[in-house]
């Protein structure tokens, strides 16, 4: 399979994921932005010119959290995902989400009014705004990862998206000196391997 990637973005959930699985893969590098991924060959991969995308055999798929869905449904053989009657199933699909449809919103306006514009240009409302929601957004994951090392029972595909979610919003400068449990969830998984791997193609 080909993983469609560049550094500093997404598409590094799933490097992590292929990485956590130990399954093989083949990397297809870009300069985040760079005039490739407006070719026309890349349009035919992505119609958005974006990262991730993922090619397996004649399938291409984008977006990060189906990515992670259709890699552990197809080929996790049961790994990080909890049993349908397992009581974490819930969690793990309500987190599982929770990274694109709660933090990464406000990640991408932080992203393009704080790296992308020059100062000139950018929007401070904007950027108070988004932080604000973003922090309260991290409430909600300390306060259910109280008494629990993952979101849903053991390491899941959960952790590798919103997990990745908390990592970026601290770096990009969210408050969780009082997130006593996001902060050490950023720790834990900063620490796996696997994760560790696969930032060495953040270079």
């Amino acid at each position: 399979m080909k993983i469609y990637h560049s550094p500093g973005s997404r598409s590094v959930r799933v490097i992590w994921l292929f990485e956590e699985l130990d399954l093989p893969y083949e990397l297809e590098q870009f300069k985040l932005g760079a005039p490739e991924m407006r070719s026309p060959e890349y349009l035919k991969v992505h119609p958005m010119g974006r990262v991730p995308a993922l090619e397996d055999g004649d399938q291409t798929i984008f977006e990060s959290g189906a990515i992670v869905q259709y890699v552990l449904a197809k080929y996790g053989d049961g790994a990080l995902v909890p049993e349908t009657d397992s009581p974490e199933f819930g969690d793990y699909l309500q987190w599982l989400h929770y990274a694109e449809g709660m933090l990464m919103p406000q990640i991408n306006v932080l992203v393009v009014e704080t790296v992308f514009l020059s100062e000139e240009r950018r929007n401070q409302v904007n950027i108070d705004r988004a932080m604000k929601l973003l922090n309260r957004m991290l409430v909600a994951v300390d306060a259910h990862l109280a008494g629990r090392d993952y979101l849903a029972g053991e390491f899941s595909g959960a952790d590798i998206m919103t997990g990745h979610a908390c990592s970026v919003s601290k770096r990009l400068g969210a408050d969780v000196s009082e997130l006593a449990n996001v902060t050490a969830y950023i720790e834990r998984i900063e620490a796996r391997p696997a994760l560790v791997a696969a930032r060495e193609h953040n270079g």
